[in-house]
């Protein structure tokens, strides 16, 4: 009966049109804004980077170069947020666990890494561009505050700046803002600015002075890399994709292709290199915990059209995104690798 009820009343009720949810708007996101964060506070600097994989090399207690490293969107805010909020605990923990313990670890054989924490653009910020832009700007705030602090910290130190995806972002406007053609350049051993879309005629007319890594050895100079799976990826979709803005910034098709550097060799003239070569991959997808024991030989790589193609062992359990995009794997999957490289370029800095 009250069923039969209430669905008389239901038909009888007028037909109320659902509004669409509210985008956000550039506004926003000052308008919203979280604290910023106290670089004095040692809590907004990440400790996360000492826990390593079982198998690698031990960090460093005390590196004469000091690792500036930030890390790539981890944040999924359930109320709309378009800013990662440095109160919430359970955020920063994923932040460490996902990023921090499985990417900026691999710096820390040789070196002492800082992680500052910042606000982060969220997910929720990509769906506007204008939304993007302005809490990337708001992150980068935070960046550039946080580099003031990592220089006040390591006085007169040589430095690596290294970052992924949205970190990589930041640490390329850092590098182009702070580093490039000033006084700070030649305390630079690297820049590892890695699941971006850094162009090769970037360097020469966005960074004016530093130039790509041609060599393991060399120093003062960047490294960037995006893996995609070899069998699966639209090479010529993604290169015409990825490159669109450096097209539209620049005026010209000159340059356009990705800087790719294969973080198995580290050598511009050795763009592929096989399975032998691969010192230990961190296996899983990234999730809460240690990272997993590294894995040994168990993927390979080549540079090709600015792309990384890799073809990793199934057992590793790495899952690509749509398109065989393997952009959570970046660091990860040549993790020992990038640890005895950055060892490298820290002992034959002068």
């Amino acid at each position: 009966m009250w069923k039969a009820l209430a669905a008389a009343l239901l038909m009888k009720a007028p037909v109320m049109a659902q509004e669409a949810p509210r985008l956000p708007v550039a506004g926003d996101v000052q308008a919203k804004a979280p604290l910023a964060p106290d670089y004095a506070d040692a809590a907004n600097w990440s400790m996360a980077w000492q826990t390593l994989p079982e198998g690698a090399t031990p960090a460093a207690k005390h590196g004469k170069v000091a690792v500036f490293f930030l890390h790539p969107t981890t944040f999924r805010s359930p109320d709309g947020a378009l800013n990662q909020d440095l109160r919430d605990a359970a955020s920063n923990q994923w932040t460490d666990e996902s990023s921090i313990a499985r990417q900026a670890s691999a710096f820390s054989g040789c070196c002492t890494v800082y992680a500052p924490r910042y606000r982060a653009a969220s997910y929720n910020s990509f769906a506007v561009p204008e939304v993007q832009q302005a809490a990337f700007a708001l992150a980068y705030s935070d960046v550039e505050r946080a580099f003031d602090a990592f220089l006040a910290k390591i006085g007169d130190a040589p430095f690596i700046i290294a970052g992924h995806s949205q970190g990589a972002f930041h640490a390329a406007t850092l590098l182009e803002k702070r580093i490039d053609g000033t006084a700070q350049q030649k305390r630079l051993v690297a820049a590892y600015i890695i699941g971006i879309n850094l162009s090769e005629g970037e360097f020469g007319r966005r960074f004016k002075s530093v130039k790509p890594c041609a060599t393991p050895s060399q120093t003062g100079c960047v490294l960037q890399w995006n893996a995609y799976l070899a069998d699966q990826v639209d090479g010529t979709a993604v290169q015409s994709y990825a490159t669109a803005a450096y097209v539209k910034k620049f005026g010209t098709e000159e340059g356009r292709q990705m800087l790719c550097i294969n973080p198995l060799t580290f050598d511009a003239g050795r763009p592929e290199g096989d399975a032998s070569l691969a010192q230990g991959t961190v296996p899983g997808d990234p999730g809460k915990g240690a990272p997993k024991a590294l894995v040994a030989h168990a993927v390979s790589a080549r540079c090709e059209k600015g792309l990384l193609l890799v073809k990793p062992e199934k057992a590793l359990g790495l899952e690509p995104l749509r398109g065989g995009v393997m952009h959570y794997h970046d660091v990860g999957l040549f993790w020992a690798n990038i640890r005895a490289n950055v060892a490298l370029r820290a002992k034959v800095f002068k």
